[in-house]
C-alpha cells in the first residue's frame, strides 16, 4: 500500500476506538468467535503503528468492557488468555518503539497472572517518551467517574468542596493527565458509545465505519482522520 499523505490533515491528539466486529467477522469466514479476536490484536498492532507515526500523542483502545464478563464462559477465558498472550509479545516492541503502556480499568477482577503480566508491561515502558497507548480492559466509563468520585471525597475537605468545580474532578478522572479524545471510532456498523470514556468524549468527534475490526487497517485510519479535518470543532462557540 503507497505511503497515504497526512501533511494537509488535522491530526487529533487524542484517539479512542470501539474495536468492534471480530465475532461477526470470523462467522463470516466460517470460523470460531475467538479466531475474529486473534486477528483483532493485529488491527491493534496497525493502530498503534500508524498513531506513532502520523503525531497522534494518545491512543485508547477498547479491548474488554465491564459488561463483558456476560458473555459465555469459554470465550471470557479464551480473551484473557490472549490479553497475556498479546501483553508478553507486544509489551517489547512497544518499549523497542517508545510506546508508553497503561491499563485502565479494574485490574483488580483479573487473575493474578493476568495481573502481574499488566504491572510488568507498564513498567518496562513506563519512561518511553513516545506514543501513550491506553488500553481499556474491564473498564466502564460510569465505573470510571463513579471511581472519580469516591477519590475525590476520600481525599476532600471544606476548601475542596467550596472550589468544586469540573476542572478539580477531572483531576481524579482516569487519563487525567492526557487531552480529552479528539476522535472517536467505533468499527463493525453499531452506532453506540456503549459506556466509554463518558467524562472524556464530551466533545470528541464521533466517527462510526461499518468496517469490522480485523478488516480496520491504515486506510481506513486515514478515512477517519480525514472525515475529523473537515469538520469544524466549536466547543459550544457559535460558528466562525
Amino acid at each position: 500500500m503507497p505511503e497515504l499523505d497526512i501533511k494537509n490533515l488535522k491530526i487529533p491528539q487524542h484517539i479512542a476506538i470501539v474495536m468492534d466486529g471480530n465475532g461477526r467477522w470470523a462467522k463470516k469466514q466460517g470460523k470460531a468467535r475467538v479466531f475474529g479476536h486473534e486477528r483483532g490484536v493485529e488491527s491493534a498492532r496497525t493502530m498503534v503503528e500508524c498513531a506513532a507515526k502520523w503525531g497522534v500523542k494518545s491512543l485508547t483502545l477498547f479491548a474488554f468492557s465491564s459488561e463483558n464478563w456476560q458473555r459465555p464462559e469459554q470465550e471470557v477465558g479464551f480473551l484473557m488468555k490472549l490479553f497475556i498472550k498479546a501483553l508478553d509479545v507486544e509489551a517489547k516492541k512497544l518499549h523497542k518503539n517508545s510506546v508508553r503502556l497503561k491499563i485502565i480499568g479494574d485490574v483488580s477482577r483479573f487473575e493474578p497472572k493476568l495481573q502481574q503480566t499488566i504491572q510488568k508491561s507498564e513498567q518496562l515502558t513506563e519512561h518511553n517518551t513516545g506514543l501513550q497507548l491506553n488500553i481499556a480492559a474491564n473498564y466502564g466509563g460510569r465505573w470510571d467517574i463513579v471511581e472519580a468520585a469516591r477519590q475525590f471525597i476520600k481525599q476532600s475537605d471544606n476548601h475542596k468542596l467550596d472550589n468544586f468545580d469540573e476542572k478539580t474532578f477531572s483531576q481524579y478522572t482516569l487519563l487525567s493527565s492526557q487531552a480529552d479524545v479528539d476522535l472517536f471510532i467505533r468499527t463493525g456498523g453499531e452506532k453506540r458509545i456503549s459506556n466509554f470514556l463518558l467524562w472524556q468524549i464530551a466533545y470528541a468527534e464521533l466517527y462510526f465505519s461499518d468496517t469490522l475490526w480485523p478488516d480496520f487497517g491504515e486506510k481506513q485510519l486515514y478515512q477517519a482522520i480525514e472525515d475529523f479535518s473537515a469538520r469544524e470543532r466549536r466547543f459550544g462557540k457559535i460558528k466562525s
